[in-house]
């Protein structure tokens, strides 16, 4: 197993990541994201257990990326196994997604990593965002896109561990995934 300084990062996203949408609407108000955040959801059955499991053995140092910010450690963490995880710094989210823009956490993750490799997974990942990071980041990284009504699923995982093995290590090596 390498160093831990080594590792790559792999920035996780809640909605529609971890937390499907499935068939249920996607929030949009404040008020819907506050809903949707607490703890009584009854979407939160939506989340595959066994999930945290496998994000801890995938050999990467897990930092959350989500609008849920430290609500992440509070409730999806110990539904998940996970312990509490470090948050990365976003600016706020926009109330509603633009398309044909660079997404909201793109140069925020790029900033923290600071050339360290590294995975974000998330199912609002664009072209763009990977044109954005392959041109800005020093180092290897794959944007893994997951579909929001399926979440991210145990082949995922595969693709995953086999990147973070390859570049566990590799600060500073461009990588061909970007």
């Amino acid at each position: 197993m390498p160093d831990r300084a080594e590792r790559p990062l792999l920035f996780l996203d809640v909605d529609g990541t971890l937390l499907p949408y499935g068939a249920a609407q996607r929030p949009s108000t404040a008020q819907e994201w506050d809903d949707w955040q607490n703890p009584a959801n009854p979407q939160l059955a939506q989340l595959v257990l066994g999930h945290g499991q496998l994000l801890s053995e995938l050999g990467c140092d897990l930092m959350w990326a989500t609008a849920w910010m430290q609500d992440a450690n509070e409730v999806i963490a110990p539904l998940l196994g996970l312990p509490e995880l470090p948050v990365a710094c976003l600016p706020d989210a926009p109330q509603q997604d633009e398309a044909g823009v660079l997404h909201w956490k793109t140069q925020a993750l790029v900033e923290t990593a600071a050339g360290r490799p590294f995975i974000w997974v998330d199912d609002e990942i664009t072209e763009l965002d990977r044109a954005w990071v392959s041109a800005h980041h020093r180092g290897p990284a794959l944007l893994y896109h997951v579909d929001s009504r399926t979440g991210v699923a145990e082949p995922d995982f595969a693709v995953l561990d086999e990147w973070a093995q390859r570049y566990a290590g590799a600060r500073g090596r461009r990588s061909p995934d970007a």
